[in-house]
């Protein structure tokens, strides 16, 4: 979705696409979409994985769901872990939509790691990356994802490698 050049809007124009529950891919604007149950949602990409890859993707047995959730790296198995531990999450959906919008050149395209349901009612989007990982592309994708959230009245963290004492006592 464009955004006109000196529009000063509150926040970037971002549609959403997700598989709803019939496993049909829908893609709307984000406000439509803030009722959305994402925790209920299929990932709109799949986990892969094979020999000599970088990262680890695979599936964690999530209590709190009650079924498998996807990550695609350790440190996004980890988030997982503290997330299932998380007494305030009620439900965890991996890669639950992807945002899109203009960046005055281009589409862009994000997809979170985690959507996850809180026991109030509320929702937190979750993105993982170690914080040298971070790449200027990264960081805006991130922003917009903040910016985007913070619309739809969803929480938003970034988050890194967790606490090493604390994810053992977790383990």
């Amino acid at each position: 979705m464009a955004v006109p050049a000196g529009v000063d809007l509150p926040g970037p124009c971002v549609d959403l696409s997700y598989v709803d529950l019939v496993r049909e891919r829908r893609r709307r604007p984000l406000l439509d979409c803030v009722t959305t149950r994402f925790e209920d949602v299929a990932p709109v990409r799949p986990f892969r994985w094979s020999r000599g890859e970088r990262h680890f993707a695979g599936w964690y047995w999530a209590a709190t769901t009650g079924q498998h959730v996807g990550f695609e790296s350790w440190l996004e198995r980890d988030r997982l872990l503290l997330l299932d531990f998380d007494p305030k999450v009620t439900a965890i959906a991996s890669q639950p939509f992807w945002l899109y919008w203009h960046d005055g050149e281009r589409e862009r395209r994000h997809a979170p790691d985690y959507f996850a349901r809180r026991a109030d009612g509320s929702a937190v989007v979750i993105d993982v990356r170690a914080d040298e990982r971070i790449e200027p592309k990264d960081a805006e994708a991130f922003e917009v994802t903040r910016l985007a959230c913070a619309q739809a009245g969803w929480g938003f963290e970034r988050v890194g490698t967790p606490e090493a004492v604390l994810l053992a006592n977790v383990r």
